[in-house]
């Protein structure tokens, strides 16, 4: 990359920075509507295959049909029909996920997705909880209408993918197989916004059948090196009317590396695809991704940018419990600080508590970074990293009790943990909660719902959402969104 390219990259990156800061403070545009994009092309394409091209299954001589040998009755045989039901597919085991294999009987595909997609899971007990029910292998619904096949396993992935989770989405997503144009568009957009340019051009080129948009036909025919079949394209495309006006300025930018010098700033779409967030970054204007959808920021844990830009997007994702809190506590291990202020002072609070961990102290180090976390909201973040860590007994003063509440936080055991707030209390006077024999998994959905509401104030409610998971068999779950709680006064300085 030549000076003057790396020079407008820089300014680009400023002035977007700049223009794009309001936004910021908008709501992020769900999965359903970002992924809108990236493979979507016209009806009346019907295959990847073009003239040249070895001939796909079903596009050869026709097979000569078979004739009997004799009159006699033939032996039976059993042929699979297609792959099986996506919406059965799974990451891990019902059993291991801590869940009935029956969980969705009683409910159909259409009533849960949307539940899938709007019920909240903002305690990190219950985002655990979430990714678990997302993520496991779990009967269909009974009765299932064919036509909506797969369209509850598709809610499941786009949930992970709202949540930023890509890792765990992609996973999911493998094992329904690229075959499908929905499962294909996710799969391709994740490889885009993990920066993986070849691999999502690689799945396009291997998966016949498959439609693409000649948006990311001609992102991909440059990617290989063939640009005068992007351009050839692009000017085919553009004059039927195959891609909008925006689409073809932007990539004729991207094709044309002369307008990197010029002054010309292309305006971000209003809903910001993977395939158009990576042309921006190609032609020099690159966006910022904290206006964007979660997801967007597993593109800022790329070694290629900078180390604060890692440490902002790797605390969002976990935040969101889309990244393990191990790789936060290892990006923030990285460098030394060499500012103030903000993510810097995390940084340097831990650097500090991790060496306090390993001598043995964290007398002095522990009351500071915890201060520095609570002071950005994140102190649930910080008992993700050294929580397990921290002695359970031995300290003394603020920094027991500090390490009391992050121990607690993750349901280990404390010699005096911070009793239960009022009202949700395992067995409160009254009648117990009953599951339902059926529709459990909107039993389930609705006692997340209500503990999330906890977080507002709402106890009462919480506490009835906390009865129905242990009806249901998730005492554990409930005895640690219970803890957590608990404990949400002193995590956020309200004590």
């Amino acid at each position: 990359m030549s000076e003057r390219r790396r020079i407008a990259i820089a300014a680009a990156g400023l002035w977007l920075g700049l223009g794009l800061a309001a936004a910021a403070q908008q709501q992020p545009l769900s999965a359903s509507d970002w992924l809108s994009g990236s493979v979507q092309g016209p009806a009346r394409e019907s295959s990847a295959w073009r003239p040249g091209d070895p001939s796909p299954p079903g596009m050869g001589p026709a097979a000569p049909q078979p004739v009997a040998e004799s009159g006699a009755v033939g032996e039976v045989q059993v042929t699979r029909l297609d792959g099986g039901d996506p919406d059965a597919g799974g990451t891990i085991t019902a059993r291991r996920a801590g869940l009935p294999k029956d969980l969705w009987q009683g409910s159909s595909a259409e009533t849960l997705a949307p539940l899938i997609l709007q019920t909240p899971a903002r305690l990190p007990a219950m985002n655990a909880l979430m990714r678990r029910v997302l993520t496991a292998q779990l009967t269909p619904p009974s009765g299932e209408d064919g036509n909506r096949r797969g369209h509850l396993f598709l809610a499941r992935a786009d949930r992970l993918l709202d949540m930023g989770a890509l890792e765990q989405a992609q996973a999911l997503l493998v094992t329904a197989g690229p075959g499908d144009p929905e499962v294909f568009r996710r799969l391709f957009d994740i490889a885009l916004l993990e920066g993986d340019e070849t691999r999502a051009c690689d799945i396009m080129n291997s998966t016949p059948g498959i439609a693409p948009s000649f948006a990311a036909r001609i992102f991909c025919l440059a990617q290989g090196g063939d640009w005068a079949a992007a351009a050839v394209s692009l000017h085919g495309a553009e004059t039927l009317g195959l891609i909008d006006e925006r689409q073809a300025i932007m990539l004729t930018h991207f094709l044309d590396d002369a307008f990197v010098d010029g002054a010309e700033m292309l305006e971000p779409a209003e809903r910001m695809t993977p395939l158009d967030f990576r042309i921006h970054e190609a032609i020099g204007q690159p966006l910022p991704t904290a206006p964007l959808p979660t997801a967007f920021a597993q593109s800022d844990l790329r070694m290629n940018s900078g180390w604060k830009a890692r440490l902002e997007a790797a605390e969002r994702l976990a935040r969101a419990g889309a990244i393990a809190p191990a790789l936060l506590r290892q990006i923030y291990a990285e460098q030394k600080p060499a500012a103030s202020g903000g993510v810097w002072e995390r940084a340097s609070a831990m650097r500090t508590l991790e060496a306090a961990l390993a001598a043995g102290d964290v007398g002095a180090a522990l009351p500071r970074a915890f201060d520095e976390f609570r002071r950005a909201d994140m102190a649930d973040v910080l008992a993700a990293m050294v929580g397990a860590d921290l002695p359970e007994e031995g300290l003394e003063g603020r920094a027991a009790e500090i390490a009391g509440w992050l121990r607690q936080w993750q349901g280990l055991p404390v010699p005096a943990p911070v009793p239960t707030a009022e009202g949700l209390a395992p067995n409160p006077a009254g009648e117990p909660a009953t599951a339902p024999a059926e529709a459990r998994g909107e039993a389930l959905l609705a006692a997340m719902a209500d503990v999330d509401a906890g977080l507002d104030g709402d106890l009462a409610r919480a506490g009835r959402g906390l009865q129905m998971l242990q009806a249901l068999g998730l005492e554990a779950d409930a005895d640690l969104a219970r803890a957590q709680l608990s404990l949400l006064p002193r995590m956020r300085g309200d004590d």
